[in-house]
């Protein structure tokens, strides 16, 4: 059984997309991804089969009934099935497209070739088992925000020359370091990765290679806020931080050991209804909430320091 994975299929409502993919995640699938069925979404995700049985995938199943209709929506249909090791991977990938994000980016998964004459920065993407593929709401949220915190940098390459003041980056629980490329892309000079995740680390080292980012511009570590002061040496101008809100709760505290007067911060991964927790604790340790971006039921807090 080790050797192999359960694919969950769900069929539901487009607007029910983002939930469950949340519940996906949180559930412990490794990868995910979408396509369109008629005017329904059918959604895929993918977990080793000793993660989960068959009473886990039940309950599972009560849990996506009991979003559908607390938002009002049809209840979406899940199925399962084991499929082998070599298969998983590569199952889910075939219903991954290039996508447009914001007004700038354009992510186009790894073993596609970029599209022709595109004007927009392109993140080559494979996610491989970590979380971030652009597909999720907070994701598209947070890239959106890099571009109006970074807009009037130039747009850099892969040597990351630019003209203005360098801008420094911290990306917390940086998952496929989608957010650390995107960020780089846009003129940032360096990003600092972390994830508790040694897959997300490899993940991100992968994710680096493929856009030619040198290692000096993006240093990935496992781990969290805490080695950051250590791993950056002075505090950062921005953070993007794309988590749960619980889990950014209890990291606010320690973010001001890399922060300064004038760093600002993306806080994503929070639904409409935490907002207020966050915003509140943000607010008692020296930040300040500027705008609140929502899409569906999840929002993103943009944020300096008070």
């Amino acid at each position: 059984m080790a050797n192999t994975w359960w694919e969950l299929q769900i069929l539901c409502e487009p607007d029910l997309e983002d939930s469950i993919f949340w519940r996906l995640e949180n559930f412990g699938c490794r990868g995910t991804a979408s396509e369109s069925k008629g005017n329904s979404s059918l959604v895929r995700g993918y977990l080793p089969s000793f993660q989960a049985q068959l009473l886990d995938l039940a309950a599972l199943s009560l849990w996506l009934r009991q979003d559908a209709l607390c938002v009002g929506l049809s209840v979406p249909s899940l199925h399962w099935q084991l499929i082998d090791e070599e298969d998983w991977a590569s199952s889910w990938k075939q219903y991954w497209s290039p996508q447009e994000i914001g007004d700038r980016f354009l992510i186009n998964p790894a073993w596609l070739p970029p599209p022709e004459n595109s004007s927009r920065l392109v993140i080559r993407l494979d996610p491989g088992v970590a979380f971030g593929t652009g597909n999720h709401a907070t994701t598209q949220l947070c890239l959106e925000s890099l571009e109006m915190r970074l807009t009037d940098l130039p747009a850099s390459g892969a040597d990351g020359n630019s003209q203005k003041e360098p801008v420094i980056i911290a990306d917390i629980g940086c998952g496929s370091g989608i957010l650390s490329v995107g960020a780089l892309l846009l003129g940032a000079e360096t990003a600092y990765a972390v994830d508790t995740d040694p897959l997300a680390v490899q993940s991100t080292f992968s994710n680096r290679a493929l856009n030619d980012i040198s290692p000096e511009r993006l240093i990935a570590a496992e781990g969290s806020v805490e080695i950051l002061p250590q791993l950056v040496g002075k505090p950062v101008d921005g953070i993007v931080c794309n988590i749960l809100a619980n889990v950014i709760i209890e990291l606010v505290p320690q973010m001001s050991a890399i922060a300064k007067p004038s760093t600002w911060a993306i806080f994503s991964g929070i639904l409409l209804e935490q907002s207020k927790a966050v915003a509140d604790v943000l607010e008692e340790n020296g930040w300040v909430v500027a705008t609140l971006w929502k899409r569906k039921e999840w929002c993103c807090l943009n944020v300096r320091r008070s």
